[in-house]
């Protein structure tokens, strides 16, 4: 039977541990499945978490100990050292797609369909929003015989443009602290904002880094007044 939050809910360091997995299967491939150290180094980041979270070695091992009972990471030893990957997809019984959302909301906290799809960029690219909300869609309608419920769509906050949607791995979402903790008076909601701050600052550079490379192959100067670039002085003609 696929994994059943109701009866078995992760708990926070689990849910940390195991996004963190999924996370970097797609993002640095070359490097996973991981290592514990770069497991728990990936768990503490200062960027892209909410909330930031100090794991200890032993914890995150206590938590893959656990994940792997209940098949959803698995320990893969070698000569030179243990490392671990996730079977999120099989065991909780959903389409990669739905895993990358999944992942985002552990890792990230509530987010709404948009930003959603903006931080599932290294991950997975969406094609719209409508296919990120057809995906959520799916997750909140799940059956009981698939295990019920896996995300939950938040009532909007206050002075919000759009509901936020928050996951069920954990357990039960307690929607007035959260709620609590986006509006004004409470703590500041900086994840969603960092997210988007963070994509948009790789996409700059992305765009700068292809700039410096057509103009290269053009043979001109990039940032003169002229849009693309002067003609190149050869060398010792400066």
């Amino acid at each position: 039977m696929p994994f059943d939050p109701r009866q078995q809910p992760l708990t926070p360091v689990q849910a940390r541990v195991l996004a963190t997995l999924l996370e970097k299967a797609r993002t640095v491939p070359d490097s996973y499945p991981l290592t514990l150290n770069a497991l728990v180094t990936g768990c503490n980041q200062k960027t892209s978490r909410d909330p930031v979270m100090q794991v200890t070695e032993s914890e995150a091992q206590e938590a893959l100990e656990g994940l792997r009972r209940m098949a959803l990471a698995v320990e893969i030893s070698s000569q030179r050292a243990t490392r671990w990957e996730h079977n999120f997809p099989r065991g909780v019984g959903v389409p990669d797609q739905s895993a990358v959302l999944l992942g985002l909301l552990m890792l990230r906290g509530p987010q709404t369909a948009g930003e959603l799809r903006i931080n599932a960029e290294r991950w997975h690219r969406f094609a719209d929003i409508s296919s990120v909300e057809a995906f959520l869609t799916e997750l909140q309608e799940r059956s009981d015989e698939k295990g019920g419920p896996l995300v939950v769509l938040l009532p909007r906050a206050p002075g919000a443009r759009e509901p936020r949607w928050a996951h069920l791995l954990c357990g039960p979402v307690d929607v007035e602290a959260l709620q609590a903790a986006a509006s004004p008076g409470g703590a500041p909601a900086s994840g969603p904002l960092q997210a988007r701050v963070e994509a948009l600052e790789a996409e700059v550079a992305a765009l700068q880094a292809t700039v410096r490379r057509l103009c290269a192959e053009l043979g001109v100067e990039p940032g003169t007044e002229s849009g693309i670039g002067a003609p190149m002085s050869p060398p010792g003609q400066e």
